[in-house]
């Protein structure tokens, strides 16, 4: 049985004690941090700079998950890797040069992941998965926390993993928007590794972030 791995959101966190955030999702079973960065531009909404993850840095040894919605992307690369991303994944729409994105970011000795708008397919990035660490499939438009999960994403994530399959690649499925406890289901029956999630760790049966996460992890 392959294991689940849980990358919650802190843009459902308490902005205001974000480290005491930080340090309790690690408690409660967390296996990593997802940091979405929006700029304003690329996506309808601003959120944290390379500031702010360097200072939360210290509060915890789980790898950073950093989802980079800005353009132009590689400009701004070194600035998280070296605010301490572990993982940095980017949008294809938001570079010129895709492989060169991947390139700059390996250099700095960071996983890349690529993600996939609902309605960015798989071919834009097929020649690449053999070089990148993960596949991040939107199950929402990106720029706001709380949205509907889009269940017409499923087939691209079976495709996905059919590929995976096939060519024997290593690459990790990620999703991101509208998961809880149902949707979380769909998606590993698909073939999802990885669920990103914000409003259900932090939110549900009173903020319990141990009960959330152990009940999203159960297959």
């Amino acid at each position: 049985m392959k294991k689940i791995l849980i990358s919650p959101s802190i843009l459902s966190a308490d902005f205001s004690k974000l480290g005491d955030d930080i340090k309790r999702l690690e408690e409660s079973g967390a296996d990593m941090i997802h940091v979405d960065v929006m700029d304003g531009h690329f996506v309808p909404n601003l959120t944290i700079g390379p500031p702010v993850i360097k200072s939360l840095r210290k509060y915890t040894k789980l790898p950073f998950d950093v989802h980079l919605m800005i353009n132009p992307v590689q400009k701004y690369i070194k600035d998280y890797s070296d605010a301490g991303a572990d993982i940095i994944t980017f949008h294809p729409e938001a570079t010129e040069n895709i492989q060169e994105t991947i390139t700059l970011i390996k250099s700095l000795n960071n996983k890349v992941g690529i993600s996939l708008n609902p309605n960015t397919e798989i071919d834009i990035i097929r020649n690449y998965l053999e070089k990148i660490d993960l596949v991040l499939v939107m199950s929402v438009y990106p720029g706001f926390g709380g949205q509907k999960f889009m269940g017409e994403v499923i087939n691209k994530i079976k495709d996905l993993d059919k590929i995976r399959k096939n060519e024997k690649l290593n690459f990790q499925i990620e999703i991101d928007g509208g998961i809880n406890f149902e949707t979380s289901q769909t998606a590993i029956a698909a073939g999802v590794d990885i669920l990103v999630s914000g409003t259900t760790v932090f939110k549900e049966n009173n903020g319990d972030l141990k009960k959330n996460i152990k009940t999203l992890k159960q297959i």
